[in-house]
């Protein structure tokens, strides 16, 4: 009596082990859906977007947070905080990005503190993006700076 419990305990790790192979394989030989990493300075690496091609491109992102604008309105002062992304390409190295963001945030404020609160406040997102991505742009070239990055994404807008 005693060997038939053996022998079924044995079966049973038996076909546990073979169904818990069976399962890794099939979960390790799908495709992985990759999640975006973050390094430790706060750069998004490995992000990919479909390129004109067809084929997947990989970006590296680098965030440019709290850029703070004041603007004088009609009998007070706002002020407007954007959180920039800065869009590389995926070799590009996070340490020539961090070095450009006193200059795209330079850019950006001097851009901006010079327009009319109520234009700025009404202006949609795409446009704004594209204005500062074209500043931006215009700075680093007349400043003779090489552009580490090829757009300016605005991830964030508070107007206050």
């Amino acid at each position: 009596m005693m060997q038939r419990i053996i022998l079924a305990l044995l079966v049973v790790n038996t076909l546990v082990a073979a169904g818990s192979a069976y399962i890794s394989f099939q979960v390790l030989s799908r495709p992985q859906v990759s999640s975006v990493p973050v390094a430790a300075d706060g750069s998004v690496e490995n992000s990919s977007s479909v390129a004109t091609s067809g084929e997947a491109e990989e970006y590296t992102f680098f965030p440019i947070e709290k850029v703070i604008v004041s603007l004088q309105g009609e009998g007070r002062e706002h002020y407007f905080v954007l959180d920039l992304v800065l869009q590389a390409e995926q070799d590009t190295d996070n340490k020539k990005l961090k070095q450009i963001d006193p200059v795209v945030r330079n850019s950006v404020v001097a851009h901006l503190s010079l327009m009319n609160f109520n234009t700025l406040r009404a202006m949609p997102i795409a446009e704004l993006q594209s204005s500062l991505e074209k500043v931006v742009q215009a700075d680093f070239a007349s400043r003779q700076i090489v552009q580490p990055f090829a757009h300016v994404l605005v991830s964030k807008l508070v107007v206050q």
